[in-house]
């Protein structure tokens, strides 16, 4: 399944290189600490991670976090507009469609065959636009499960929730708390998101647990 060429990850090993050490540069210096914690995942199988959205920094996390733990060809699902505006995100794996039916569908199917390597990773947020970090649950646009579905279903599904406090810092620290969920071999959008947000409000929960 093949994406207009204006939409596809672009290949350029150079500016790759650079923007892997930037975001790893830019991370070390703008927060105080960047925690997340291990998991292990089947190596023959792809990974896709399903994260929460509430910043601009939210695919640098899950890009460092992929650099670091699962080391994977990172791809990360963005709109049009971001696609346009960001030009170093084509290299880095991002992709994109307009906001038009048969080309969103073309873009979950094309997703959907990217797991079906196993060497690869792909980042997704479930609630398709940015929402404050203090929502209590996560929605979850139906776009999730055609991806899935398009796939043969050999996944690692990585649950990500990540959250930022400050406590007696200038900087802030940044969690992400990650879950390799055995999925069951029937998935449906419901029970998605349902054991998503189970993993959600018990991550929220640690995060309140933290004192300094």
């Amino acid at each position: 399944m093949q994406l207009p060429d204006m939409y596809q990850p672009r290949k350029n090993n150079l500016i790759f290189s650079f923007f892997s050490w930037y975001i790893q540069f830019i991370i070390k210096k703008d927060f105080a600490a960047y925690n997340y914690d291990g998991v292990e995942t089947k190596q023959d199988s792809s990974i896709l991670i399903l994260a929460n959205h509430f910043s601009w920094w939210d695919g640098f996390f899950l890009f460092y976090i992929n650099k670091k733990v699962f080391k994977k060809q990172f791809h990360v699902l963005v709109n049009a507009e971001n696609y346009n505006k960001v030009s170093f995100l084509k290299y880095l794996g991002a992709f994109a469609a307009e906001n038009k039916s048969k080309d969103v569908l073309t873009t979950l199917n094309y997703a959907g065959k990217l797991l079906d390597d196993p060497a690869n990773l792909v980042l997704v947020f479930p609630q398709g636009k940015l929402y404050s970090n203090h929502v209590k649950s996560i929605s979850f646009e139906k776009g999730v499960m055609q991806m899935i579905n398009a796939s043969q279903k050999k996944i690692n599904i990585i649950f990500a929730a990540t959250f930022i406090d400050y406590f007696a810092k200038r900087k802030p620290t940044a969690y992400t708390y990650l879950q390799h969920w055995e999925n069951e071999e029937y998935v449906s959008l419901q029970l998605l998101k349902s054991a998503y947000n189970k993993h959600y409000d018990q991550s929220a929960v640690k995060q309140t647990q933290i004192i300094e």
